[in-house]
Order: structure tokens, then C-alpha cells, then sequence
């Protein structure tokens, strides 16, 4: 399989500097993928690199993760509208260990369509607090400033945006280029890597670096970039009202993650197949032409949700994130644990009621239908339910006259009251 090839089919190519295609269709390459620790987590927007680790690997060439421990501690302008917030060395250092494990358990679970894991014993990984925290601000200055000119850093696109902003740029975010450069230049020493893909907003970056390495070891060096994803109103991808979808599941439920990739927009599921997933063109191209003959059948954002979550979340974590779908839509509820529930009716309706107000025989059911406000009276709920329209933790209440005692709380916690389809109710019990 030729990797320029297998990306450019998928999207993946955005610009590609002279002799690219040709370097990586002629051998076998080291390709080196960076990664920002400025989280403990990476998120959905980091896909693309890590999912570019076992493209590099399926291709035939080695692939290098490298975490950025120092460069984390100075921030990437890249992208940025104003300066980042400086995290602690602590706190990087953290999250570098937290982003090495996390893309090592990625890579090495598998998806569906053919597509195995990647053993972490496949991917070489280096941070680079290893050799930057160790040069002297003299060994910078004088064996690799030097290669730099003023003119064609303030140049660089991460750069010039923000001189003519408000803001404006610090002298310690004008200097990343030159560390990420530096970068590019010991990893070619040190393991003959030749080639870095990355975001199209690294781009100046990565051609910093392709200028030193030509400079210090008077080689070649190579750099492949993907399109920023965006929605289709242009939106950064991975942006939703609750904030950013994380890989980590204590942040991103494996069900809000599952649920993310159902809901993408239907103008961007083909694409997103071709970019988060493995699958093969004509497997992709039968999808394509399912979804246009029949949108609400939903078979690609099925397709998409269950590759994407199954190679970040595992089976296991797929097969929790299905059932809690069927549990919004009517499925059992007994599979699910509280935590679980209260995930899934998250933005549901809610209200909480002392325990007390259940003992003995409990509360009729048409007094919580009207203090849930599923009925207007409880002559209202009286007869929603013997039309067969209420359900109390997704079994229909056969009789007006049922009582709802604390036994009918799911886990002792919660009760789920639901009218027809859609309309639902979560009533918590407190004391």
C-alpha cells in the first residue's frame, strides 16, 4: 500500500513539499507524528495524528510518536488568536506520561473492517523534554538560531496572523518554530527519520525543521500535511455545547463519544469514514451509496460510531455505549449502572424528591407524572396511561392505580419516567 496514496484518497493531504509523494513510494520511512501535552487527554481532534501512526505502520514505514514535553511548556502559537496559559512542568510532565499510554492502548486495540491493532512495540516514542531541557540557551543561539532568519520566521503564517492581531505574539511563542525545528533535527540524528505529517496549521513549523536538517546534516527532509476539519458551517471539529470530545472515557462517556459520530452531520459522514476510520474505498463507496439511498436508516453514522468507538473505547466500551442507546429509544434498563443512566438521560428533564415520599406502598404514579410535569392533572395522566403511553424505567405501567416506591429506584437513586416516545423525566431521590 503507497501511504501519499492511501492519504490523498482519503483526504489526508492538504500540502506535501517538493519530492514527498516520491520519498515515502520509494522505501521504507521514519515518520514522526507530534503530539501537544496540554491535556492529560487527547481528544477527537487528535485522530488524525494518531490514527496516522498505523496508516505509517500499514504502509510499510516506522512510525514515531513524539510527545512534546518541553515544546508543552512554551505553546504552539499555531492556530492560536492569543498567548496560551503556561502550564506547570509538573503538569506537563503529567500529561506527556498520561498522552504516551493513551496512544499506545489506541494503536494497540483494533477496529472493525480488517483493521488490527498496532502493538506499541511497533511505534517508536520519544519526548522531546529529553534533549531540549538539556540545551543550553548558548548551544541554541549558536547551533541552530543561527539558521534562522528574522525575515522568514515573522513570515511563517502561525506568526504573521498574530502580529497583526491585538494581541500580538510573546517572544517566548515566536521562538516555537525554532524548537520544533530542532526537534525535526535530532530524531533525523537519531533515528534517520526523514519525513513529519502533521495539522495544516504545523506547517511552518515542519518546513522550519526541513530547512535545518538540510542545514545541519545537509539531508534531505520531507513534511506531509492534513486540512483542518471543520463542520460544514465551520466549526472546529470535535467543538460541541458541552465542550471538547475526549479519548479518555472519565472525561467522554464511551456512550457521549458513541453518540457524537451518531449525530455528525449528514453532508460529513462519507468524509468522516474516509478520515477516522480504516475502511476500504469500496466499503466506504457502498456506505456512501446506502446512506443516499436511504439517510434515515443512519447505516454510515452506525458504521462510523462503532469503528470510532470500538478503537478508542475497546468492545467492551462499545457494547456499553450501544446498550445505553437502546435505553434511550425503550431498551432494558437492568445492564446499566447509575452512573451509566444518569450519562444517558443527562439532558433529560429532572427533579429530585426526598426518599421519604416513596416508603410503604410509595407514591401514586399520577401524582409523579403531574409533579414531573408528563401530566397536566392527574385526570391527564390517568388517561396517558390507559392509552399505554407511560413507562417507568422503560416498562409501561399497565394501571392508573400503580404506586412507586423506593424498590422501583434503579440502584436505589433513580426513577425514569417516560410519556410516549420521547417525552422523559428523571426523578432523583435525596435523604
Amino acid at each position: 500500500m503507497n501511504l501519499f496514496d492511501e492519504l490523498e484518497w482519503r483526504g489526508l493531504v492538504h500540502q506535501a513539499t517538493e519530492g514527498a509523494r516520491e520519498h515515502v513510494s520509494t522505501g521504507s520511512r521514519t515518520i514522526y507524528v507530534g503530539f501537544d501535552p496540554t491535556a492529560d487527554s487527547l481528544h477527537v481532534g487528535s485522530l488524525l495524528p494518531l490514527l496516522a501512526l498505523k496508516r505509517i505502520a500499514d504502509c510499510g514505514h516506522r512510525p514515531l510518536a513524539v510527545v512534546g514535553g518541553a515544546t508543552g511548556m512554551i505553546g504552539d502559537p499555531s492556530g492560536k488568536s492569543a498567548e496560551r496559559s503556561l502550564q506547570t512542568i509538573e503538569q506537563v510532565e503529567h500529561n506527556a506520561r498520561c498522552l504516551k499510554e493513551q496512544i499506545a492502548r489506541i494503536c494497540g486495540m483494533g477496529g472493525s473492517g480488517g483493521t488490527g491493532a498496532l502493538p506499541a512495540d511497533r511505534i517508536v516514542f520519544e519526548n522531546n523534554a529529553d534533549w531540549l531541557t538539556k540545551l543550553t540557551l548558548i548551544d541554541l543561539l549558536r547551533d541552530v538560531g543561527k539558521h534562522f532568519s528574522l525575515a522568514s520566521m515573522i513570515a511563517k503564517d502561525s506568526v504573521k496572523r498574530r502580529l497583526e492581531g491585538q494581541s500580538g505574539i510573546s517572544f517566548t511563542e515566536f521562538t516555537y518554530q525554532v524548537l520544533q525545528a530542532y526537534d525535526f533535527l535530532v530524531l533525523h540524528q537519531k533515528h534517520g527519520c526523514t519525513v513529519q505529517v502533521g495539522g495544516s496549521d504545523q506547517y511552518g513549523n515542519i518546513t522550519a525543521g526541513i530547512d535545518l536538517v538540510h542545514a545541519r546534516a545537509q539531508a534531505q527532509a520531507f513534511g506531509i500535511t492534513w486540512p483542518l476539519v471543520t463542520s460544514s458551517s465551520g466549526v472546529k471539529f470535535g467543538k460541541t455545547e458541552a465542550g471538547a470530545v475526549w479519548l479518555d472515557a472519565k472525561r467522554t462517556s464511551p456512550y457521549r463519544f458513541f453518540q457524537f459520530w451518531m449525530n455528525v452531520e449528514d453532508e460529513q459522514v462519507v468524509k468522516y469514514l474516509k478520515l477516522f476510520t480504516f475502511l476500504s474505498q469500496d466499503e466506504i463507496a457502498a456506505l456512501e451509496a446506502e446512506h443516499a439511498a436511504n439517510p434515515g436508516a443512519r447505516a454510515a453514522h452506525k458504521r462510523l460510531a462503532e469503528d470510532v468507538t470500538r478503537r478508542v473505547h475497546g468492545d467492551d466500551g462499545l457494547a456499553r455505549a450501544q446498550r445505553a442507546t437502546e435505553v434511550f429509544f425503550g431498551g432494558s434498563m437492568d445492564a446499566l449502572d447509575v452512573a451509566e443512566l444518569q450519562d444517558v438521560f443527562g439532558d433529560v428533564p429532572s427533579s429530585t424528591q426526598p426518599r421519604s415520599k416513596f416508603d410503604g406502598e410509595g407514591l401514586a404514579v399520577l401524582d409523579l407524572m403531574v409533579d414531573a410535569q408528563l401530566a397536566t392533572s392527574r385526570k391527564d395522566a390517568r388517561r396517558a396511561i390507559e392509552s399505554g403511553g407511560v413507562y417507568l424505567n422503560n416498562q409501561r405501567v399497565e394501571s392508573h392505580e400503580a404506586k412507586v416506591s423506593q424498590q422501583s429506584a434503579l440502584g436505589g437513586q433513580v426513577i425514569v419516567l417516560r410519556k410516549g416516545k420521547r417525552s422523559y423525566h428523571v426523578v432523583r431521590l435525596e435523604g
